[in-house]
């Protein structure tokens, strides 16, 4: 039988979500605690891999198994065996034909920055963070450039594998709460180190280095060599996957706010 479930997880207590020779992935720590659970092996495949220091609200995951037990069973007995940064959320059985990545039509991100002079110490390692007072408003213009399908070149890591730089943007723009920043981004799929690197070209938009035109320009340039550097990985969310209602899955998306 297949099972899909959901999970939570602090993205700094991991070297990414995918298993590593160490066994420090995310991936590495629910197969374990499954194995505990089912008395066998299995293999996990993910709706999509984040890098090191990035969180989850919600990924969505997917093993097969021979093993009959409750679904019950694959959320609290699988919690029972992992560290307290990363928990089971749901679980439940799905067709044969589900994969978690290939069935998945769009994911969600959100990348949460505290603006202010001093970095705060109660959300070290779950926020990124800018010392700078940022033009909101202009930030807001110009996230909107990135809307529709680009070749998304400019804000691609250049070990980046994907076989095309082409993504569908759904939804990009960002809110204020206070002295943080929350950027939310949904496309049809990411490319590596892409909303990194998008947030850290929009600061530069926020500090006056760029304009919305050059900004527009930079996406347009399709250089990554030309782009602002990276910004930390601490306030970068996976906060969902939209799937076809078809599948009956529970709800598969959160939100830092």
């Amino acid at each position: 039988m297949k099972i899909a479930i959901g999970i939570e997880y602090h993205g700094a207590y991991f070297q990414g979500w995918q298993s590593q020779p160490n066994a420090a992935g995310v991936q590495d720590a629910l197969e374990r605690a499954i194995e505990q659970v089912g008395g066998e092996s299995v293999r996990l495949h993910a709706a999509g891999r984040t890098d090191t220091g990035v969180h989850a609200l919600m990924q969505v995951a997917h093993f097969e198994t021979s093993v009959v037990r409750p679904l019950s069973a694959w959320v609290r007995g699988t919690n029972a065996h992992l560290p307290v940064w990363v928990r089971v959320l749901w679980a439940v059985e799905v067709a044969d034909e589900f994969h978690a990545r290939f069935s998945a039509q769009a994911r969600s991100y959100q990348y949460v920055l505290y603006n202010h002079a001093v970095a705060p110490a109660s959300q070290h390692g779950r926020v990124g963070w800018y010392h700078r007072p940022l033009e909101i408003a202009v930030m807001q213009r110009a996230v909107g450039i990135l809307l529709g399908e680009h070749d998304f070149s400019a804000f691609r890591a250049s070990e980046c594998q994907a076989s095309s730089p082409l993504r569908t943007m759904h939804r990009a723009d960002i809110a204020q709460h206070g002295r943080y920043l929350v950027f939310s981004f949904q496309a049809n799929a990411f490319l590596q180190h892409q909303i990194r690197n998008m947030v850290g070209a929009l600061v530069y938009v926020g500090q006056g280095k760029l304009s919305v035109e050059s900004f527009a320009e930079l996406l347009a340039q399709k250089d990554r060599r030309l782009s602002p550097p990276t910004f930390m990985p601490d306030g970068l969310y996976f906060t969902g996957v939209k799937y076809d209602a078809a599948w009956q899955l529970p709800l598969c998306e959160a939100s830092w706010d």
